[in-house]
């Protein structure tokens, strides 16, 4: 199938679960790029560089080799060979993200790659620029967001196991995010023109599964 969705809109929105669940539904291949940016950044990190200095981290961008799986039951995503699923979601890699995300040489790194793995289409890809930079043409567009406090308190969810990430340190570190990432020179967060925006803050995840079938199945 030659299909594919994208899935752009800020975190905690509920883009992971729900494409995941949209690929399950419709048989499709699923690609979080939001795990390739954070493996970058993790990488990153681990190798010292650091991740304020624009050209110390396009310095290094070409070197990390990264393995993304796009099965929904089980995505994968690997760093030089190394499963790096678990790292990548801690507080650390999640307040770097967008200071790596924002230079230049990642992006083209990282498109190139996205493009790549979506190659004729049969897949659900979830990001920030998916519907905009990365597949314009995609023939389902959906841009998901939520209130900014259902999307903290989600956040703060995932993260249960730091004591130091509560709902309001969450929601300012999300807000640190979303204006970093909306503003950054290439490849903003942004709504494309032709997407369907879904507002999840009173949906459940079926509801917004749901709702992105069927739009799926409407518009392909």
């Amino acid at each position: 199938m030659s299909l594919v969705i994208a899935m752009d809109g800020p975190s905690g929105s509920g883009k992971s679960s729900a494409s995941k669940g949209v690929a399950r539904a419709l048989g499709l291949r699923y690609l979080d790029t939001g795990a390739m940016y954070r493996a970058m950044t993790w990488w990153m990190l681990e190798h010292g560089v650091d991740v304020e200095d624009g050209e110390a981290v396009a310095a290094r961008a070409g070197e990390a080799a990264l393995v993304s799986g796009t099965d929904p039951n089980r995505p994968t995503i690997e760093a030089d060979g190394t499963d790096v699923s678990g790292p990548i979601r801690t507080r650390e890699v999640t307040n770097a993200v967008s200071a790596v995300s924002r230079v230049p040489a990642v992006r083209e790194r990282m498109v190139a790659l996205q493009r790549e793995i979506i190659g004729a289409g049969g897949i659900v890809v979830e990001g920030r620029d998916i519907g905009t930079v990365v597949a314009p043409d995609a023939p389902v567009k959906v841009y998901l967001t939520a209130s900014e406090a259902a999307r903290a308190a989600r956040r703060a969810k995932d993260l249960a196991a730091d004591p130091g990430a509560s709902v309001e340190v969450t929601q300012a570190e999300q807000a640190r995010r979303d204006e970093l990432d909306s503003t950054r020179k290439a490849s903003p967060l942004a709504k494309a023109a032709d997407a369907h925006e879904i507002d999840s803050t009173e949906l459940s995840l079926d509801e917004v599964i749901e709702a992105v079938v069927r739009l799926a199945k409407e518009q392909y």
